[in-house]
């Protein structure tokens, strides 16, 4: 049985500072689609993450992998990662909220668990995850609405992507802790922005156009926050936290963002979600909270 960290104050506060850089992605990605396209939004995104993230690297003095392997692996990780995830959610928000997407999102760590039990034998799925499980896939299938898939427009083909995308984030995992899980965090992630920064340019290009720097000011603040504070200095909070607390108390940081980017796509772009998005989360949080197992551990102590 995995034993969960006690997390301090620091790193609960840490925690929530996360939570609120990654809440506010949402609504920063969504601004710049106004004037970008989907694609060419995800290239600003890993190509200014990269640099910042090759120069903290450079300042820290930290050892560069010089193993065509590693770069293979670093390429692969930028694709499920970066690439497919941050294309498919950038362009699912063209057509559902941001608050929506942020609850599909949460769905991350469902799918998580899933790919464990399918890749790793010390993740088998156990009564209490299959609860978990199942009890956040009725969540996700609550805030998307099934019956509103049957008809298939672009709203659910938005729904679908983001969906999509967090099991994109789900086989990430995976493979980092395949192949990436003997280098240094801070390489990892530069490596893996690179990796998706070859790949999203000359796409954007391709399918977009030339990837223009004469845009709105309004514009420049959005892809200035999602690229350097909610990709590149978020991965550095992220391995930070992770060291503090663990890999499980980070799943709080899933519930939390949910909710920062509701209040902010209601407040900034008067969003209103449906009643159904907002048991669906309910739904979904329970579901993770179960796979979390401490509360329930809490309860059945005397």
């Amino acid at each position: 049985m995995q034993v969960q960290k006690t997390i301090s104050a620091q790193a609960w506060f840490e925690l929530m500072i996360l939570s609120l850089i990654w809440g506010g992605s949402f609504l920063s990605i969504r601004v710049a689609l106004d004037e970008i396209g989907p694609l060419t939004a995800v290239a600003h995104r890993t190509g200014w993450a990269m640099l910042i993230l090759w120069a903290y690297v450079v300042i820290r003095h930290l050892p560069i992998p010089t193993s065509p392997h590693i770069w293979l692996a670093f390429l692969a990780m930028g694709v499920l990662n970066n690439v497919i995830p941050f294309s498919l959610m950038a362009w699912g928000q063209l057509h559902i909220e941001t608050g929506l997407t942020s609850i599909l999102n949460a769905s991350t760590a469902i799918f998580g668990v899933i790919a464990a039990a399918i890749f790793f034998a010390d993740e088998r799925l156990s009564t209490r995850k299959v609860v978990g499980v199942t009890l956040g896939f009725f969540g996700v299938a609550t805030a998307t609405g099934l019956s509103s898939l049957a008809s298939f427009d672009v709203r659910s083909l938005g729904q679908l992507a983001v969906i999509g995308g967090t099991i994109s984030y789900a086989l990430a995992g995976v493979w980092a802790r395949k192949i990436l899980s003997g280098l240094p965090p801070q390489i990892a992630a530069a490596g893996m922005v690179t990796g998706a920064s070859i790949i999203m340019i000359p796409m954007a290009w391709i399918v977009e156009g030339p990837i223009s720097l004469s845009l709105k000011t309004d514009t420049w603040i959005a892809i200035g926050y999602y690229a350097i504070a909610a990709t590149a200095l978020a991965y550095l909070l992220y391995y930070r936290v992770l060291a503090m607390a663990g890999s499980g108390n980070l799943m709080l940081c899933t519930l939390l963002i949910a909710p920062v980017a509701i209040v902010l796509g209601a407040l900034v772009l008067d969003e209103a979600l449906p009643t159904r998005s907002y048991v669906g989360f309910a739904l979904l949080a329970a579901g993770l909270v179960i796979l979390d197992g401490r509360l329930l551990a809490r309860l059945k102590r005397p």
